[in-house]
């Protein structure tokens, strides 16, 4: 499913008009990612967290000419699923 397949969704199961589902949708998505770019944690019960996660800094190889380098330490977004969302996969 994409952004316009959950739009017309959110549509048909609340009754709203579409360019409103696509602004609330739109709201959420950019309140996460700036609400993690900032450093911070977002939970949302039972379906689950979205959070910034650091990864150490590291030395590497050069496939190409097998030379070693050094990569920077850097933050990644990540989720965690929740227990109601991992439970209804799993039915």
């Amino acid at each position: 499913m994409n952004k316009g397949e959950l739009i017309n969704k959110i549509v048909e199961k609340t009754n709203v008009s579409k360019k409103e589902a696509d602004l609330v949708l739109t709201t959420i998505l950019e309140t996460i990612v700036d609400t993690v770019s900032s450093g911070e944690k977002v939970t949302l019960v039972g379906f689950g967290s979205f959070e910034a996660r650091e990864r150490k800094g590291r030395r590497g190889r050069n496939p190409k000419t097998g030379e070693t380098i050094d990569i920077p330490p850097s933050r990644l977004p990540a989720f965690s699923v929740g227990k109601f969302f991992k439970t209804r996969v799993n039915e």
